[in-house]
């Protein structure tokens, strides 16, 4: 396990919530899943939804609802994308599933984490344990994409959609964290980290966990840690190029790419951020043919072109819509 994978997983038992009652902005998750522990019964279950929005936690949670502090006695879990193929369904899976459990709550938990990224076969023999042994164990299959999941296995679950978090829940997670940590911030700062997270909270624990390394948590420290530079650096390369300084606007592009270690592809997708911003006033059919062109950039780069001479034909094709836009 890397040191990576050790940190998430301390922060995760630190922070993350012990009940389903504390969980945030999946009411109708939380809900349904309420229903399951008063019923002491449940279907198999698929979580899916974006990474970082509470999956795996729920599936905890749910448990020790069920069991109690000692739910762990009580539930398998692997990660299928380090444990995915048929052996280890036939194995480890089978082996706990095929055991009788005793007290108030007559079956188990495998908990099956990244359930995507399983092969064919392992989800084939998977569907096969599900029909043996659904009478003392239930499974739960979390997965970012429940499309990978094959139809007969989502057909035997009952599908639990979770969405990104609010801008309103990750901020104040993180200000509690921050808190608890004696982590001094700026109130802008948490803005970024929820932008750059995408409503990710394991990412966004991560970057403030991550700024505070550095001190007091600001803008400018949260771009430092993400490698990203400040988008008003970002903002100040594009008004150039767009006003016909092409080579000021490319001696700034230099300056991103060599201060903050940007690469090509860094560079396009916050140009294309910006783009669409706030800041820059635009009008509507230029914002169409820079995207339109930076789409196209951003493909040659994924191909395997040169970052430098890509990135200073879009600076030149900004230059000429800027004087035919007029842009001052």
């Amino acid at each position: 396990m890397s040191v990576i994978q050790e940190y998430e997983l301390l922060w995760a038992e630190k922070y993350r919530p012990r009940t389903l009652n504390e969980i945030v902005n999946q009411r109708d998750a939380v809900i349904r899943l309420k229903k399951f522990v008063e019923e002491k019964n449940m279907p198999h279950l698929l979580f899916a939804g974006p990474p970082g929005t509470g999956k795996t936690t729920a599936a905890h949670c749910l448990a020790h609802d069920l069991y109690g502090d000692n739910y762990r006695a009580y539930m398998l879990e692997l990660n299928a994308s380090d444990e995915r193929g048929i052996e280890v369904i036939r194995s480890k899976v089978k082996e706990f599933a095929r055991s009788m459990v005793s007290g108030e709550v007559p079956f188990k938990i495998v908990l099956l984490d990244e359930a995507d990224n399983m092969t064919p076969d392992a989800q084939q023999a998977l569907r096969r344990l599900m029909e043996l042994f659904t009478i003392n164990t239930r499974f739960i299959l979390i997965a970012n994409y429940p499309s990978k999941i094959i139809e007969p296995i989502q057909s035997r679950c009952a599908v639990f959609r979770f969405t990104s978090l609010s801008k309103d829940d990750v901020v104040s997670r993180l200000k509690w964290i921050a808190e608890k940590e004696g982590v001094e911030l700026e109130d802008e700062a948490l803005e970024v980290i929820y932008e750059l997270s995408e409503g990710d909270m394991r990412r966004a624990i991560n970057v403030l966990q991550a700024s505070s390394a550095l001190g007091k948590v600001t803008v400018e420290s949260v771009y430092r840690v993400v490698g990203l530079a400040h988008p008003r650096e970002v903002r100040e390369m594009v008004k150039s190029a767009l006003a016909g300084d092409f080579t000021g606007a490319r001696g700034k592009l230099r300056e991103l790419m060599i201060n903050y270690g940007l690469s090509g592809l860094d560079v396009i997708k916050q140009v294309h951020r910006e783009i669409f911003g706030a800041e820059l006033k635009l009008p509507e059919e230029l914002k169409v043919l820079i995207a339109d062109y930076a789409g196209e950039i951003q493909y040659r780069l994924t191909e395997g072109s040169d970052d430098e001479i890509q990135l200073n034909a879009f600076l030149a094709k900004l230059a000429l819509l800027g004087r035919k836009f007029k842009v001052s």
